[in-house]
């Protein structure tokens, strides 16, 4: 069943075709993504899909009656509001049963309002839609629903944003970067939940393992056109080399007929006949089919690395804590000449710390770390650099240098260093601050990586990255002979490219993993497995204590064991009574919200005291035999 069609969909700013006559459709329950380098439109195009931008012609047609929602890369929410209002602002029958509960509560004396409210939360099972806020928030790690959306940092809101969309399920998923602002563990908590949803998913996204588990189909949007790949990843890697090379073998024959046409066509008279003009016009269709190129993006650069002696970086017993907050514990650690390392862990366990001490931006507590005098240090940093307002791409890298040199004693200009890089010269003298946020980011990795350091920090690179450049990166940085360390939530970049991990558990422990990414969660796993076995065995333990217990011979209560046995028994009647009263005040739809709080508090406190009075009663019943 067709739930999405586009047709002859075009885009230009100014001059420049972003994309013309695109064309396709989306089934229900196909999971779609849509990669492109960087700047080719991909999200302009889920901004004209979803309305919120014009295209220059062409048609967008959605099925009747269907529920569509979008994750934008920046949302704009009301400051005001909170989490929990912003998530139930959604147009969905659980959501109003759940606002119009909310308002009845706070109005306690219209009880024809209170039972309406709780019909309909019983009606269109309201109730297990709260349960699943709160589930999906914890996964998303948003602990507070009351702290105000103008509070919350940006990816707090885009955890946000992503949350409300998989609460209200809606036919239509458009998701653009939805991995970006989460950790790992989320990551794989979300690949998880999309596999399994019913909904229908077009997605933008750079997280190449998502790709590959998530979809099954990809849209590749490349010279202003669209090609479809009915498949994951893999599959859509094997067609384009497939599709590419047949393009290559077409441009090679082209090539060769082309040179006997031209030798014809230079030995014909000025007059031509009728089939000679024919001929003549069919060569300019092969010279525009020959001069074809199937561009192989590759960062060939060159550059002189400054040479690494035998001291590198050395940390001997570092530990760092603000406050009582311990981040980093006792870490002994000597750097080898090109070593890759690859440092994982939850936010706020450590990470940039270690790199910034590192650098020489923060100092220990205690320890000490040594820099060898050759060490060149590049840091990439998670903000990215601040380019000059008005600045040009060009500009920016002569202000480094204007010429490069290289390992075979030539050089390279600013300009010639940009195409390396994968900057075409339509770009050399555009604004900085109209380029495409990965083309910014691209820019700023290049402005360290001419400086020539021979120990690479990369602090989450991966970011706004698309995955052609990623990949191109990627084999650079393989080829790279100096020091690495990467913080990065992309599984598949660190593990084609890290050779061990540091994993930052939290409380100052840092465990050294031989091996990648996927080495690390196989650690995980087995740590996980080792903690269930320990807590098995504990139980087991437990047991096995009771049943000595209960053998041995029973001893007699004590008077003093007495006198409590029958307090007890008093003490646990009057709670009791006590949790009935409350019940039945909380019942009566006569409390105001405040009052209805404090008795939640209460009850939940009745019902401690009951637990804890019973379970002592049963202890000393079981001594009285």
């Amino acid at each position: 069943m067709n739930y999405l069609s586009v047709e002859n969909l075009t885009k230009s700013f100014g001059e420049r075709i972003i994309f013309k006559d695109l064309t396709f459709g989306v089934d229900r329950g196909d999971k779609v993504a849509i990669v492109a380098k960087n700047g080719t439109g991909k999200s302009t195009m889920l901004k004209i899909v979803c309305g919120i931008e014009a295209a220059d012609s062409g048609r967008v047609v959605f099925r009747n009656d269907i529920r569509v929602d979008y994750l934008q890369q920046a949302e704009n929410f009301n400051p005001e509001k909170t989490i929990l209002e912003e998530v139930l602002s959604a147009d969905t029958q659980e959501a109003r049963a759940i606002r119009d509960y909310q308002k009845a509560m706070d109005n306690p004396d219209d009880h024809n309002a209170f039972e309406r409210a709780s019909d309909l939360m019983n009606n269109t099972g309201a109730w297990d839609y709260d349960v699943k806020i709160s589930t999906t928030l914890a996964q998303l790690k948003i602990d507070d629903r009351s702290k105000k959306i103008g509070t919350l940092s940006g990816g707090q809101k885009k955890r946000v944003a992503l949350a409300k969309i998989l609460i209200n399920e809606p036919d239509i998923m458009i998701l653009d970067e939805p991995t970006n602002h989460l950790d790992l563990d989320m990551i794989e908590w979300l690949e998880a939940e999309l596999s399994k949803s019913k909904a229908t998913i077009i997605m933008v996204t750079h997280d190449r393992y998502f790709l590959e588990v998530v979809c099954n189909t990809i849209f590749e949007m490349e010279d202003k056109t669209l090609y479809r790949y009915n498949g994951n990843f893999s599959y859509y890697l094997e067609k384009k080399a497939e599709r590419e090379e047949m393009l290559q073998s077409t441009i090679d024959k082209a090539k060769n007929l082309m040179r006997t046409e031209l030798e014809w066509i230079r030995r014909q008279p000025k007059a031509r006949g009728t089939k000679q003009k024919a001929r003549t016009d069919a060569f300019v269709g092969l010279k525009e089919t020959a001069t074809q190129k199937v561009q192989k993006d590759k960062l060939d650069i060159e550059v002189v690395m400054n040479r690494l002696g035998s001291k590198i970086v050395e940390l001997h017993h570092v530990s760092k804590q603000f406050g009582d907050k311990v981040l980093i514990n006792d870490l002994d650690y000597i750097f080898k000449r090109g070593e890759k390392v690859g440092i994982v862990g939850n936010n706020g366990t450590g990470k940039s710390t270690l790199l910034n001490m590192i650098v020489g931006t923060q100092q220990p507590t205690k320890g000490r770390i040594e820099v060898g005098d050759t060490v060149v240090f590049g840091y990439y940093h998670q903000d990215g650099m601040k380019f000059k307002e008005g600045q040009r791409v060009v500009d920016a890298i002569k202000e480094i240098a204007e010429f490069i040199p290289l390992s075979n004693g030539k050089t390279m200009s600013a300009t010639q260093f940009l195409e390396k890089f994968l900057f075409h010269k339509d770009l050399h003298y555009n604004m900085i601050e109209k380029l495409s946020g990965g083309e910014k980011k691209r820019l700023y990795l290049m402005t360290i990586l001419m400086k020539n350091p021979n120990f690479l920090i990369l602090d989450e690179p991966t970011n706004d990255l698309d995955i052609f450049v990623l990949s191109v990166l990627e084999d650079y940085l393989i080829e790279f002979p100096g020091c690495l360390i990467v913080v990065s939530h992309d599984r598949y970049f660190m593990d084609k490219l890290v050779e061990h991990t540091f994993y930052f558990k939290g409380n100052g422990v840092i465990k050294d993993i031989f091996g990648n990414y996927t080495a690390y969660r196989n650690y995980l796993k087995e740590e996980d497995k080792r903690d269930k076995e320990e807590q098995k065995e504990k139980f087991k333990q437990q047991e096995i204590a009771q049943k000595q217990e209960s053998s041995k011979p029973k001893v007699k209560l004590s008077y003093n064991d007495k006198i409590e046995f029958e307090k007890l028994e008093k003490e646990i009647k009057l709670l009791q009574q006590e949790k009935a009263t409350i019940n039945e005040k909380m019942l009566s739809g006569n409390l105001s919200g405040d009052e209805m709080t404090k008795l939640s508090i209460r009850l939940a406190e009745v019902d401690g005291a009951i637990d804890e009075k019973e379970l002592r009663w049963l202890e000393l019943s079981e001594l009285a035999g």
